[in-house]
């Protein structure tokens, strides 16, 4: 059985702005906290729900990492500065983004 690829640096920079994020598979990225607030996998960041908003173009250009919170042993929850932390990144989707680059 292969395991998956395991994150081996999680971390916020660039005042926020950027998450930089390593697996032990060599590959490294740095991921925008917009491009994450936007591609969020909470209920709100898939238009489920009657207060979720329309999804502007540039709304979430602005947005800044304030916190990382483990999940388990499979993802983490990420703080934005306007007050979302509902989406759990798990690594797979963390590794996705990684090599995807944004949308």
């Amino acid at each position: 059985m292969t395991l998956a690829p395991w994150p081996t640096e999680l971390r916020a920079h660039a005042n926020g702005r950027q998450l930089k994020v390593s697996f032990d598979d060599g590959i490294t990225a740095d991921l925008s906290a917009s491009e994450l607030r936007r591609r969020s996998p909470s209920a709100e960041g898939r238009g489920h729900g009657a207060h979720a908003p329309q999804r502007a173009e540039g709304l979430y250009d602005h947005v800044a990492i304030v916190g990382l919170a483990p999940v388990g042993r499979y993802a983490v929850r990420i703080r934005f500065d306007d007050g979302h932390d509902t989406g759990l990144f798990t690594w797979a989707l963390l590794r996705r983004l990684a090599t995807a680059g944004p949308e």
